[in-house]
């Protein structure tokens, strides 16, 4: 009966004493929750709920990678376990991609590793470098794995504030100067979810050579990087002449082909850091689906026109939504990359909260989002936007919410 009850309840031993979770305990409760359930009840109801809330695109991938995954997993020696570095032939396609998009040379064997998409990459690499006690500095408002896999690995995590109004440069060198001990790395995530900004290579160019007077590593999250509306393309820290001494970098398919579900991401840079991440997984994980890498590759080799056209349906849907919600009386920037908006939160409603208002207007006016709090501290006054609903779906939203609005 003791191991019954246990396995029930894993926090309770038999003896009814309460176990501590030390890791879990150092989460905080988990901001999208209450807009989630929220919107579970919703639906439940057979509610409409046009939904802003989640970056999952909804896009088809492309028919190609489609077939070349149906190819390969075909051949039953494809369903053996594969490697944790990655399949050879995608990490030459990783080699190829930076090559011709960033004009930047990687070794194959030494300075790329296929991870389970961007996110497992980051956090596994917080464990593999970081320990009790050690200080990363994180943008905030950040993408919460960016934060929190560290303080998961029990390193203590300094913000600093992003935002296109903010200098970045002086707000990292300040923060750096002022924690003991010095911090151990710094994470950067251009084009910045949730904010939408984009940084040049001006940028990691001073801050690679800051980077490298206090013996900080730099982690970059260019997940975004091939979803950009204006401007040149964003670019790599990878181009930064002497970056590979102290950086590296991790973007996936998953936005740029609409891949989300397929769990393919890559690290790129720095050997040391790579072969850090390579040996802690090397524990962990056999790797992706060896058919699933394989159609990766053929993402990054073949035809690049699919890319054009996901960013073409962003940013129509990104066109649409600021034009009718701005009718509609929510004046909102357009951003100039990513598949976000990170709007202000009306001011009839900045008293109450990012919070508070994502549940109000979910209730009110059936339209979902992500309350800015949720990316952290200096998210609050925002919600984030996520642009996966179609241009009709936008635009009846604007009409919710000019509704919404008018009754206040």
């Amino acid at each position: 009966m003791q191991f019954f009850l246990s396995s029930l309840h894993p926090g309770i031993n038999g003896s009814g004493m309460q176990h501590k979770f030390d890791r879990i305990d150092r989460l905080p409760p988990y901001v999208f929750s209450e807009v989630n359930e929220m919107k579970a009840s919703a639906r439940a109801a057979e509610i409409d709920v046009i939904d802003f809330g989640m970056g999952n695109p909804d896009t088809p991938s492309p028919k190609h990678v489609v077939e070349k995954l149906i190819e390969t997993v075909s051949d039953p020696r494809t369903h053996r376990y594969s490697s944790s570095r990655g399949i050879k032939g995608l990490r030459k396609a990783v080699v190829n991609y930076y090559g011709r998009r960033f004009g930047v040379d990687l070794d194959v064997e030494r300075e790329v590793i296929v991870t389970l998409g961007s996110k497992e990459g980051l956090a596994n690499l917080a464990s593999a470098i970081s320990a009790p006690g050690d200080v990363i500095l994180v943008p905030n408002p950040s993408y919460p794995i960016h934060p929190y896999g560290f303080v998961i690995a029990g390193a203590k995590v300094c913000p600093v504030r992003v935002g296109d109004t903010v200098d970045l440069i002086a707000e990292i060198k300040r923060a750096a100067l002022s924690v003991s001990p010095s911090p151990r790395a710094l994470v950067l995530n251009f084009p910045n979810n949730p904010t939408g900004s984009v940084v040049d290579v001006d940028f990691y160019s001073e801050i690679v050579d800051f980077a490298k007077s206090i013996g900080m590593y730099i982690l970059s999250d260019i997940a975004y990087a091939e979803i950009y509306f204006e401007g040149p393309p964003p670019p790599s820290i990878l181009q930064v002449p002497g970056a590979m001494d102290i950086a590296v970098e991790f973007s996936s398919v998953s936005k740029t082909y609409s891949m989300p579900g397929w769990r393919v991401g890559f690290g790129a840079g720095n050997r040391e850091l790579v072969g850090a991440l390579a040996r802690i997984k090397s524990y962990l994980d056999y790797g992706a689906f060896t058919p699933v890498q394989v159609a990766a590759s053929a993402a990054l080799n073949g035809p690049q026109e699919c890319i054009g056209t996901i960013r073409h349906r962003y940013r129509e849907r990104r066109d649409t939504l600021i034009e009718s919600f701005t009718a509609s009386g929510w004046e909102i920037p357009a951003p100039r990359a990513t598949m976000f908006v990170w709007a202000p939160v009306p001011k009839l409603f900045s008293d109450i909260g990012s919070l508070e208002f994502s549940k109000i207007l979910l209730e009110e006016a059936q339209v979902a989002v992500s309350p800015g709090i949720g990316f952290g501290n200096f998210g609050e006054g925002y919600v984030r936007i996520a642009l996966v609903e179609n241009r009709q779906r936008i635009r009846q939203a604007a009409r919710n919410i000019k509704q919404f609005l008018s009754r206040y």
